[in-house]
């Protein structure tokens, strides 16, 4: 059976408004899943929905600045908590991997839990979806959904979890934003603890400005090339910056510098992956541009040509 937007949209906003009979809370992303939740959460409580949404220091180019110009566009309650400086305090000297998503997800946590009790939440609404759950057992079900792989809420903040899309797949959510004309409908997955996964080795703001201004031309470049018809955009694409350093030139003067990996593949779900076959003079280019913007800091550019299995999408 085809799967119908509109008449989900009308359903579920009317049956969230029988549900909530007070204030609620939504952690908003900027992805897609939340976004659609957010949207329909509005459309059923209007005022009684605030929106909060955590600038980690660890965003894409600009992308607080669309975020907020985006869920102001649908009317959205939203507060933005500027929290760069707190999150590379908590991140100083840490590299491993699984502990640096546990600490950016704790602090998501307390950020958010600060934001519950100046508003007085009783209810949270999560844009979790099926795969979320099912990937995790179907067992926590009180996880803030862009950091589920990193722990639940506090068990004193005693919320009422409102999910609306949780027996939905992701094709299913983007025809719902389609629906709701959200502009990030086809926006491709983005980890949620941000750049952290793609800057191994030590977060300082300079190393993840490297890996920002990458993952940029990363984009810029892959999508402009898509729009010419010469290649088939990628499911997933970015680039990573490694603490490897080599020799290089800059100019006359012999200088080290870190590694950039790019990584582009095609995927149905994420499951598996395929990596993506892009022409050289694309990643020439890329490379060039990368190379050039942040000088000095970068002098090897590599293109990633592992499928998954082996390897994973992300590089941590």
């Amino acid at each position: 059976m085809m799967f119908d937007a509109a008449s989900f949209i009308e359903e579920s906003a009317q049956k969230m408004k029988d549900e909530i009979d007070d204030i609620a809370i939504i952690a908003c992303s900027g992805g897609v899943d939340s976004t659609v939740a957010a949207v329909i959460a509005n459309q059923a409580i209007g005022d009684k929905l605030h929106c909060v949404y955590v600038d980690t220091g660890l965003m894409r180019k600009d992308e607080t600045k669309e975020i907020q110009e985006m869920l102001a566009a649908h009317g959205l309650n939203l507060t933005t908590v500027f929290a760069e400086d707190r999150y590379f305090e908590a991140l100083a000297d840490v590299t491993e991997p699984e502990k640096k998503r546990k600490v950016i997800g704790e602090l998501f946590i307390r950020i958010f839990e600060e934001e519950q009790s100046k508003v007085g939440a009783k209810y949270l609404v999560q844009g979790t979806i099926a795969p979320d759950w099912i990937e995790s057992g179907g067992g926590v079900r009180d996880t803030i959904k862009s950091h589920h792989n990193v722990g639940g809420l506090p068990e004193d903040m005693t919320l009422e979890v409102v999910e609306p899309l949780r027996d939905l797949y992701k094709d299913e959510v983007r025809d719902l934003a389609r629906q709701l004309e959200i502009k990030v409908a086809d926006r491709q997955p983005f980890p949620g603890p941000g750049l952290a996964v793609r800057c191994l080795g030590p977060l300082t703001k300079e190393r993840v400005h490297v890996v920002r201004e990458a993952c940029a031309i990363v984009e810029e470049e892959l999508e402009a090339a898509a729009a010419e018809g010469k290649i088939e955009i990628p499911w997933q694409y970015f680039a990573a910056l490694l603490p490897v350093r080599s020799v290089g030139v800059h100019g006359d003067v012999r200088a080290y510098g870190e590694t950039v990996v790019v990584r582009a593949v095609q995927s149905l779900d994420g499951m598996s992956a395929r990596y993506s076959t892009i022409p050289h003079e694309i990643l020439a280019k890329i490379s060039t541009r990368i190379t050039n913007t942040v000088k000095g800091a970068v002098n090897r550019v590599v293109y990633d040509i592992t499928h998954k299995p082996p390897g994973t999408i992300e590089w941590e």
